[in-house]
């Protein structure tokens, strides 16, 4: 299933929320704050242009609703959004695309000073240590049944995963990084590499090269996948949606 040309990643997201209940705008660009902003990052202002899209193409639907003297636009998903959304899943995906100012600022550090390298990683750390307490509080919701999506607890955590991995990594690296610039004099331009955390550098790669060798590992391609043949072409949502109906 073809999709139109003016849908991007940023539309399927706010689909894919959709497919798990009806929003209005401002709840989706808040939800969106909530989680997907996390690793997809996007302006507010796009958000609110997205559900008319869906719309406009036949992926979402609006209805009124009123709450007190005030009216709403509710977006809800259609049978046709939910096949886009699968056909979207289904699909290769682009890779992570890593946008990091204060990596950036360390990469020109012999324009600084060492002091100006070590507050970048320590500034960078506060950032993790802020994001880790929210991981914290969303882990433990899900072990407490607080929750908010307990029915998709089994793919949060595959995400949730990823990213307290990706923050465990950024305070490992920063730790690392802080005691080796401690040891740089004053200007950066005058240190010596530290030719230990190269050769380390080096046999982590190989070892992660050889792994995706060993299980059999290939580059990605953008041929179509096949879909399983006992899956509707809306995937497995429509699946269940069917079952429940006929249970």
């Amino acid at each position: 299933m073809s999709s139109p040309r003016d849908l991007t990643p940023t539309s399927f997201a706010l689909l894919g929320l959709l497919a798990m209940k009806p929003w209005t705008t401002y709840e989706l660009a808040q939800q969106m704050d909530r989680t997907l902003s996390r690793f997809w990052p996007r302006a507010r202002s796009k958000l609110y242009v997205e559900p008319k899209k869906l719309v406009a193409h036949g992926l979402a639907r609006a209805s009124k609703d009123a709450v007190g003297r005030r009216s709403r636009t509710v977006y809800s998903i259609t049978p046709k959004g939910r096949r886009a959304l699968a056909a979207w899943v289904a699909q290769p995906g682009a890779g992570p695309v890593l946008e990091f100012e204060q990596l950036l600022k360390v990469f020109f550090a012999e324009n600084g000073t060492r002091d100006d390298v070590l507050r970048t990683l320590r500034d960078l750390r506060a950032w993790v240590h802020v994001r880790t307490l929210v991981n914290v509080e969303v882990a433990r919701s899900y072990q407490e049944g607080r929750g908010l999506f307990p029915e998709r607890a089994a793919i949060t955590t595959v995400v949730g995963r990823f990213l307290d991995d990706f923050l465990e990594s950024l305070d490992r690296w920063a730790e690392w990084a802080t005691a080796v610039v401690e040891a740089w004099p004053e200007c950066p331009r005058d240190a010596q590499p530290d030719w230990a955390g190269l050769e380390e550098s080096v046999r982590q790669s190989t070892a992660r090269a050889a792994r995706w060798r060993a299980a059999g590992g290939q580059v990605t391609s953008d041929a179509p996948r096949r879909r399983s043949p006992h899956l509707t072409e809306a995937g497995c949502a429509s699946s269940a949606a069917n079952r429940s109906r006929h249970s």
